[in-house]
This record gives C-alpha cells, sequence and structure tokens, in this order.
C-alpha cells in the first residue's frame, strides 16, 4: 500500500500485540470487533490509534490494558501478559471521563490508587506535589473537582495515572469531552508531560490532527471487524508547539491519513 509507512516504533517493542482478535458473544450473531491484529509501539514512544467508532480501538486498548482478554492473539508489555504488567503497576489509564470523585481534593483524587492498593510491588519513587507539579496544579491541590475545568480535570487524572510511575501510558480519548479550545490546548500539555516523564504511550482518538501533533506513529484502523489498514510514521520535528499545524508536511500526513480511513477493505 503506497501511503503507508512500515513504523520504526515497532522495530523493539514495549506493547507488542500479535495476531489480536476478539469477539464479543451475543444471543444472536457474535460480534467480531477485531482481527488479527498486529501492533508494536518502542519503549518511549508515543503512537496514536485513529479509526471510525465501532473499529475496535477501545477494545484493542483494553485488550492491551489487561481489562479484557482476547479471543485469540497475545499481548506482552515489556515482555510480560497483560495482567501481570497491571500487577506490578507498569500500567496507567486515561479515560475520556476523568473519574475524580467530587468529595475528594486534587491530591487527595491523585493520591486515591495509593491508598486503595498499599501493598503495591514497587515503592512509591515521587511524591504527589512533584506529579501536581508536573501537570501544572500544585496550585489547585487543596480543590475540589467542581472548582476546576474540563482540562484541568484532565491533568489530574492525568497525574493520578503516574502516581505508581507506570512505564506505560494507555489513554482512550482522554480529550474527546472536552471543547475544541481546550482540546488543542491540551495536545501541548500532554506533549510537555510526556517529554519530562519518557513514557511509552498508546493513545486512542478520532482526531487526525491530534494524531500527528502528538505521536511518533500513527495506526489507522478499519473496517467491522477492526484490522490495520496502515501504519503511517510521522516524522516532524520535537519539540512540537501550535506552529506545526502550519507546516506543509502536517497538511500532507492529514491528507495521508484521510485516504487510509476512506479506503474500502
Amino acid at each position: 500500500m503506497s501511503n503507508v509507512d512500515s513504523s520504526p516504533v515497532a522495530a523493539r517493542p514495549s506493547i507488542a500485540a500479535r495476531g489480536v482478535s476478539k469477539t464479543y458473544p451475543s444471543a444472536d450473531d457474535p460480534v467480531e470487533a477485531l482481527r488479527q491484529v498486529d501492533l508494536g509501539v518502542g519503549r518511549g514512544k508515543f503512537v496514536s490509534v485513529i479509526g471510525v467508532s465501532g473499529c475496535g480501538k477501545s477494545t484493542l486498548l483494553r485488550i492491551v490494558g489487561g481489562l479484557i482478554e482476547p479471543t485469540t492473539g497475545e499481548v506482552t508489555i515489556d515482555g510480560l501478559p497483560p495482567g501481570e504488567a497491571q500487577r506490578q503497576k507498569s500500567i496507567g489509564f486515561v479515560f475520556q471521563d476523568s473519574a475524580l470523585l467530587p468529595w475528594l481534593t486534587v491530591v487527595d483524587n491523585v493520591e486515591l490508587p495509593l491508598r486503595v492498593n498499599r501493598r503495591a510491588n514497587r515503592p512509591r519513587p515521587r511524591g504527589t506535589d512533584e506529579l501536581l507539579d508536573l501537570v501544572g496544579l500544585h496550585r489547585f491541590r487543596h480543590s475540589y473537582p467542581h472548582q476546576l475545568s474540563g482540562g484541568m480535570q484532565q491533568r489530574v487524572a492525568i497525574a493520578r495515572a503516574l502516581v505508581h510511575y507506570p512505564s506505560i501510558l494507555l489513554m482512550d480519548e482522554p480529550f474527546g469531552a472536552l471543547d475544541e479550545l481546550t482540546r488543542a490546548q491540551m495536545r501541548y500539555e500532554l506533549l510537555r508531560i510526556w517529554a519530562r516523564t519518557g513514557k511509552t504511550v498508546l493513545f486512542v482518538t478520532h482526531s487526525i490532527a491530534e494524531a500527528i501533533v502528538l505521536s511518533d506513529a500513527v495506526v489507522v484502523l478499519g473496517g467491522q471487524p477492526g484490522h490495520v489498514r496502515g501504519v503511517v510514521a510521522v516524522d516532524l520535528p520535537r519539540p512540537r508547539d501550535e506552529s506545526i499545524e502550519r507546516n506543509p508536511a502536517f497538511v500532507d500526513y492529514a491528507a495521508r491519513l484521510r485516504a487510509i480511513l476512506a479506503e474500502r477493505s
């Protein structure tokens, strides 16, 4: 396929999915959500998954994170099964709903995983204050969720996902509920956080622009059942700021991704 690159991020994968398929049982006909998906994300790389609604993006992310089991195929996280990686606190999750507890302050929401899982395998490597500094919310540490904007709530969710210092962040449409201006700002806020932490990130989004801005490579899922239509490596300079969206190469990447999404296969 001429408009698809072989992705360099898969060479030494921290996240590896091989032949992953998922079929959901049904009273009528079983629903095949994914078919034979192969995916590799190199250590410290940022990879986005895009595709139309219903193509299995969130299903794939949940399989990678060990939240659901594949029907066939295998996933490893740094060589471990996802369940074991979870037990070792190697995976952090950020979803579209920040899921903050409204009766807890910012600092208490961030520390909640430490309180509910005191027997975590690894020692706590960084203080909550450092995490709140990282996401730019230290002066709001005693605020409650209702006192924060949507973007600030998602930054709390990111800090909470980092509290056990995981090597992997799995992010499922984390900015999908935000207004367009806030969403655009959060792209670059996330890039700043990622650059400082060096995490491996697998990021699900519907936004082509968001995927290009953030990523080292973009995986395009399509069809029902969902399958990989292509992987486009994004060779844009880092660090990136808003000016990258005016780069002619950015426009070219967007066109290539739209072309893959429009294919019938």
